[in-house]
């Protein structure tokens, strides 16, 4: 137990031991600025980039430490709720995980993504189990699942909604479902936004919320060709300042919102917010059917998006450049790194993450189903629906607002990898041990 205790936390960061350094990513760089340049930017956490910056004199590593032992807290804590936890088990689900999901990538790296599985979890524990539980652990929970809120618009909404399907279901499920422990979830919702109003009103003096998601949506929009059909059907009678390009938007949103297009001659979020919030508002109401179907293609190609990696392994200028403006200190141990030699292939790595990841998927639905169809609703079944949910939602929020990418995936099914496992451990294994 004690080799574990000791080995655990450092294979959950392996990654960035390897790396010689926190992996970085094409955000990064948007987070950590927020402390130093005091305005909003869409999309980037004030309350994330506050929780980096204090991780800045230690080279990050703290924040790889607290997000390597949270990971193992989470996946303990749900072990030992759900009556199953065991010494061997528990290291070789570690290690499963490790070995055959996004998580320890996710967990070495400066981004919020490690945040929106894990908050599932804290969630769900808080929801269910709060009341066997002792009272740090149950306000560890609750500020681990506020803070996890507000690092990330559609964490929160993912959140958000697991928390109104589970008033909704609490008729049925009752005794199930503690009126306590909804309350308290729902409550760290609540704390989380505050949280974010906070942090953003202290770093740049607004009372506003992170802004983006109308910017972001257009961007989806537009890949889909909704917004060149709006255009053409309105620029003859109403002057945008999109009509003289709508025969020259780029095919994707990346290449629109962070490439080289008309956005920036436009004066981007700045100067085309109030104009792309319209199109969004009234191409809904133009074209229902083409938004739905649009909305329920990019959840589905959303789902099967689970590569390990997406704008990790790619050159990242932005992050390093506000590295070498405000960091300088962490210049040279960055560029040392392997990440920025171009040291990153994860081609080998997705030969087995992404096959498990879509295998997961599949058995997770299988799980639900057969328990079902047996009336059996214990701790697992709760918790393999609520994996489930969150998926659908995750899939929901990420691909319908900014359109599919890998990212969003990988940073979720990990979960449902996790869920399998259990069950696998609790059908051949032995529980009488289980403490």
């Amino acid at each position: 137990m004690r080799l574990a205790a000791v080995a655990l936390p450092l294979l959950m960061i392996a990654p960035a031991f390897w790396n010689g350094y926190p992996l970085l990513q094409w955000d990064t760089g948007g987070y950590l600025a927020r402390w130093y340049e005091g305005y909003l930017v869409p999309s980037r956490s004030t309350v994330f980039g506050i929780y980096l910056h204090y991780g800045e004199g230690f080279g990050f590593w703290i924040n790889l430490a607290v997000q390597s032992l949270a990971t193992l807290w989470l996946l303990q804590l749900t072990l030992r709720l759900l009556s199953m936890m065991q010494t061997f088990r528990f290291v070789a689900i570690s290690l499963v995980l490790i070995v055959s999901t996004a998580l320890p990538w996710l967990a070495s790296m400066l981004l919020t993504d490690i945040f929106a599985g894990l908050s599932v979890l804290s969630l769900f524990l808080l929801v269910i189990a709060g009341n066997r539980i002792s009272g740090l652990e149950r306000t560890s929970l609750f500020v681990f699942t506020a803070f996890s809120a507000a690092t990330h618009s559609a964490t929160l909404g993912v959140l958000l909604g697991l928390c109104v399907v589970g008033w909704t279901m609490r008729p049925l499920l009752r005794r199930r479902l503690p009126i306590a422990g909804l309350a308290q979830g729902s409550l760290t919702i609540v704390v989380g936004a505050l949280m974010l109003i906070s942090a953003d009103h202290a770093l740049s003096g607004k009372w506003a919320w992170t802004p983006g998601g109308t910017g972001v949506a257009f961007g989806r929009m537009m890949q889909d060709g909704i917004v060149a059909r709006f255009l053409n059907d309105h620029c003859p009678r109403e002057n945008f300042k999109l009509c003289p390009y709508r025969n020259e938007l780029p095919a994707t949103a990346d290449e629109f919102l962070w490439g080289k297009s008309m956005f920036n001659t436009l004066g981007r979020f700045e100067g085309l917010d109030e104009e792309m919030g319209y199109i969004v508002e009234h191409s809904l109401a133009d074209y229902p059917a083409w938004q739905a179907g649009a909305a329920l293609r990019a959840m589905g190609q959303q789902l099967i998006h689970v590569a390990t990696g997406e704008g990790t392994s790619v050159w990242i200028p932005h992050t390093y450049g506000i590295i070498e403006r405000y960091i300088p200190a962490q210049v040279a141990p960055m560029r040392a790194a392997r990440q920025q030699h171009w040291g990153l292939n994860f081609d080998y790595v997705n030969w087995l993450h992404v096959p498990v990841a879509l295998i997961s998927m599949l058995a997770l639905v299988a799980l639900l189903g057969h328990a079902l169809a047996h009336r059996k609703l214990d701790d697992l079944t709760l918790l393999a629906a609520t994996v489930t949910l969150a998926l659908l939602g995750n899939a929901f929020i990420c691909g319908v607002i900014s359109g599919p990418h890998d990212r969003y995936g990988a940073r979720m099914v990990w979960l449902a990898t996790f869920v399998v496992l259990m069950a696998l451990a609790r059908r051949f294994g032995d529980d009488s041990k289980a403490r």
